[in-house]
């Protein structure tokens, strides 16, 4: 696909923001997904481990008063992008299963770098309390000092990063 095929990157801006402030009005808070992920880890442990799981203080609350963890907003939020994803590719005939890296690098290398930068990004997820796009959009939409703080912590750990793993992909 054309570069010049794309989606507008101001007007998916525009849409992202007016999708931020509609979750605001109708579900009370702004959009990020790393809450779904943690509900779901909660859900399959409690399939194995039921009274350890409501009696974690982590996980515990996600029980409280008989509440089933993965009905949340949050959750059909990945549902949708997930299959708004598929769809988007799908339909503009961009999809196909592959491992997209460079000549320097096997299949199996770029996926455990992905691995491990997966595993990295959702515990500092967790520990930041808040994923990319809770921080940074929603964080930054409140004009949140910490979130404009992680956000630009972002940009430098990228270009910080691309350096060391540049030659995987020239």
């Amino acid at each position: 696909m054309n570069l010049r095929d794309r989606f507008p990157p101001v007007l998916a801006g525009i849409v992202i923001g007016i999708s931020m402030l509609l979750t605001f009005v109708v579900a009370g808070r702004g959009i990020g997904v790393s809450g779904t992920m943690t509900r779901l880890v909660a859900t399959v442990q409690h399939w194995f481990l039921p009274e350890l799981t409501e009696k974690s203080a982590y996980f515990g609350p996600y029980f409280a008063n008989g509440a089933v963890p993965l009905n949340d907003y949050l959750s059909y939020l990945m549902v949708g992008l997930l299959a708004g994803a598929f769809a988007g590719s799908f339909f503009s005939g961009d999809f196909r299963f592959e491992v997209q890296r460079g000549p320097r690098i096997s299949r199996n290398g770029r996926l455990l770098l992905a691995l491990v930068g997966g595993v990295i990004a959702g515990f500092a997820a967790r520990l930041a309390r808040g994923c990319t796009s809770g921080q940074g959009l929603v964080g930054g939409a409140e004009l949140s000092v910490g979130s404009w703080a992680f956000l630009i912590c972002i940009f430098i750990g990228g270009f910080g990063t691309a350096w060391f793993v540049r030659k995987q992909w020239i």
